[in-house]
């Protein structure tokens, strides 16, 4: 079961500690001390809140404060202050440094993984069959009770699928369970531990972990700065924005964000109607004519660093359309050539695709929906009551409808339909890591050709993302209706006459 879109302590933490960082950032006339009391503001007293101790609060949220700055976590064994590295993050320009994803250490449960305990449910009963069962003799009856010997246990799982009364209990890391890549590992003390060369920054195990024991880094802090200095910023809105904040529409939400100091505010489907008809033009003209065996969609930059890494030697076959945030950003960068854009979406590992050199002269920033609500509380912009509108229209249907899960291939489908008739498209769609990875050795094997393969990292789409504040469900809903209500269904077919408005 998700833990996504529910109110739990510990978005509420993070709520917090955006807000407050955030905060500082647009009011502080003494950063240093006002960074050093957040500590004491997210758990305040002498009581603890969450954990067995204060002081053990206080250490993790001021990782939290660290992370949300942009900077990276203390180490455990030196005396360094929450603020050490404050001068260099103090900037309008700072660009992520990985790795995103951290684990806090003092805040991991260190939880066990993948071990099988007999709960108190256990009857005793005289069938025994989990004694029956076990290929290895694991399972031995103490005191009227099954016991497992887990130096015996294979881990097999048969003892638990045929207990009469669900008595067996499975232990798992959530981080692990979810990480389709696996690169959640143990260090010498069983704590979670991110393999950097495997991960691909989609952020699924930051959300599910129970404890909020792993967190990403922010922005917020150095765009703040930016907004201070007078920047001219442009702010690209991933279509996943609608039903993030409540009932408001696109017009609302441009609005608050022009109040929170934003000169303009586009749609980054206008970049995903680029990406659909590139992508349709690229299925048509290399995989219908036997040069590309398949065409992998290129708008999720985890699935994008899979592929690459699944298929070294197909890397060709990852479509060389630029992502949605990109090609915005870069449209938006002929006509404001020195304005900074800054994407606000639902997605981690968009931070990292913003920090790749070819990429960092067009998008200087990126934000989560997340880390926006928290903007628009520091500033004391109740968005839930916020009735303003200013309009905003610059995409179809389809390069909306990016957002969700097999939506992607359907933009791209439709714009075949409609600029090619009677061509026919094969169509394959992976969401979740492990799926995508699944697929990818598939389309190894020659067992894909022909096709076009979308691939999305979190299970949803980007109405998944690690960034967002809504149940998964929900958000896809609202995300149909906005494609459904558009008033364009389909982009032109030649891409120059994609513009903004």
């Amino acid at each position: 079961m998700s833990m996504r879109g529910i109110e739990t302590p510990i978005r509420e933490i993070r709520r917090k500690v955006f807000t407050e960082v955030a905060k500082v950032a647009f009011y502080s006339n003494n950063i240093n001390d006002d960074i050093e009391a957040i500590p004491y503001k997210i758990t305040p007293g002498d009581v603890p809140l969450y954990r067995e101790s204060i002081y053990r609060e206080r250490a993790i949220a001021s990782e939290r404060v660290r992370l949300a700055m942009g900077m990276s976590l203390r180490p455990e064994d030196q005396p360094v202050h929450v603020t050490s590295g404050l001068t260099e993050s103090n900037v309008s320009d700072k660009y992520y440094e990985p790795p995103l994803m951290q684990v806090i250490p003092s805040a991991c449960d260190m939880c066990e993984q993948n071990k099988y305990v007999v709960s108190d449910q256990c009857h005793g009963c005289i069938a025994h069959p989990c004694v029956e069962v076990c290929p290895k003799g694991a399972i031995s009856i103490k005191n009227g009770k099954s016991y497992i010997d887990q130096d015996k246990c294979i881990k097999c799982g048969k003892c638990k699928a045929i207990c009469p009364y669900d008595a067996i209990a499975k232990k798992v890391r959530p981080c692990t369970v979810v990480c389709g890549v696996k690169a959640i590992e143990s260090d010498e003390h069983g704590r979670a531990k991110i393999n950097v060369d495997k991960c691909v920054s989609c952020g699924q195990c930051m959300v599910s972990c129970p404890f909020g024991a792993i967190a990403d880094k922010s922005q917020i802090f150095q765009l703040i700065q930016s907004m201070k200095k007078g920047d001219e910023l442009i702010a690209e809105v991933a279509p996943a924005i609608i039903g993030q904040f409540g009932n408001k529409s696109l017009w609302n939400i441009k609005s608050a964000l022009m109040e929170l100091g934003f000169s303009d505010v586009f749609e980054v489907a206008l970049g995903a109607d680029i990406g659909a008809v590139t992508e349709a033009h690229h299925y048509v003209n290399e995989v219908k004519t036997g040069k590309l065996p398949f065409l992998l969609t290129s708008c999720c930059p985890s699935w994008s660093m899979l592929a690459k890494r699944t298929l070294p030697n197909l890397v060709e076959t990852v479509s060389t359309a630029l992502t949605p945030m990109v090609a915005t950003a870069r449209t938006i960068k002929q006509k404001h050539p020195n304005a900074r854009v800054v994407f606000i979406g639902p997605c981690a590992s968009k931070k990292l695709e913003a920090m790749r050199t070819s990429v960092r002269s067009d998008v200087d920033f990126v934000i989560t929906f997340e880390e926006l609500g928290a903007m628009f509380d520091a500033k004391g912009i109740d968005i839930s009551s916020y009735d303003k509108e200013e309009p905003i229209h610059d995409a179809t249907g389809a390069g909306r409808g990016y957002a969700v899960a097999t939506g992607v291939a359907s933009a791209i489908e439709k714009c075949i339909d409609e600029y090619y008739p009677n061509t026919e498209v094969y169509i394959e769609h992976a969401e979740g890591l492990s799926n995508c990875q699944t697929m990818l050795l598939l389309a190894k094997a020659g067992k894909k050709d022909g096709y076009l393969i979308e691939g999305m990292a979190c299970p949803g789409g980007c109405v998944a993302g690690a960034g967002t504040n809504i149940p998964i469900a929900k958000a896809t809903q609202e995300v149909k209706k906005f494609v459904k209500d558009s008033t364009k269904p389909l982009p032109p077919k030649d891409l120059q006459e994609i513009q903004l408005p």
